[in-house]
């Protein structure tokens, strides 16, 4: 038996300190998880459950270290926005996952953005229609490489800032997460199984705001280092 075509790699990573890659099955998004960015979009930051949003795995664009990544600016877009990001990467599968053990499903830890259609998402929302537009167009996951928590830990405070053109525009603390990565993960696992090879972007601080092309922007979180990533 063979495919009417031949079907399409696996989207897969590399891991730091290892030749080995993380082939990445599913991206999850938690949306609004910092009071303050929840605040800038105009809703309440009270503690009401996480919600989430997809982005298919090929939404992917790998940004290796010291080098300047490329993000190629989405057509029928006028207002696309930096979203800069803590990323989990599991590595242990498992549905209702309690969150005192969450952190035995984590393998590590990477630098995201999530790129956003922002114009064409606030046209959904008042149409009430789905967010894939928006949020899971191609190369709208721009991503770092996986460090393993085995060597960097697992991250639950320190700074997470992005500049464009080194120009601070976000700044915070992993600390500051309404729903911490153990309490998503054990969220997400009442709703879908999780497997190894998915990916949870955790939520990005306030300070989001649009790109053009030229702009170069560069973020990080403490632990893990930082990426750049060029508008063309």
């Amino acid at each position: 038996m063979g495919y009417v075509f031949a079907p399409a790699p696996a989207v897969a990573v590399p891991v730091v300190g290892s030749d080995d890659r993380f082939p990445v099955r599913r991206i999850y998004c938690v949306g609004r998880n910092y009071e303050a960015h929840a605040r800038e979009m105009g809703h309440d930051p009270d503690r009401e459950p996480p919600f989430f949003f997809a982005k298919p795995a090929d939404a992917v664009v790998y940004v290796a270290p010291g080098e300047t990544g490329a993000f190629h600016y989405p057509s029928l877009s006028k207002n696309v926005h930096y979203e800069m990001e803590l990323v989990a990467a599991i590595g242990k599968g498992g549905k209702d996952i309690a969150a005192e053990h969450a952190l035995d499903h984590v393998y590590g830890y990477a630098l995201g953005l999530d790129m956003t259609r922002r114009d064409l998402q606030a046209e959904s929302k008042k149409l009430g229609r789905p967010w894939d537009t928006a949020k899971g167009f191609d190369g709208s996951a721009p991503l770092g490489p996986i460090h393993p928590a085995s060597e960097v830990g697992h991250i639950s405070e320190g700074a997470i800032w992005l500049t464009v053109n080194d120009e601070e525009k976000q700044r915070s603390d992993v600390s500051q997460l309404i729903w911490s990565i153990p309490e998503t993960i054990a969220y997400l696992s009442t709703l879908f199984e999780l497997q190894p090879g998915d990916l949870i972007f955790t939520g990005t601080p306030e300070g989001v705001g649009a790109i053009a092309n030229g702009d170069v922007m560069k973020g990080g979180v403490a632990g893990i280092g930082e990426f750049s990533v060029r508008v063309v």
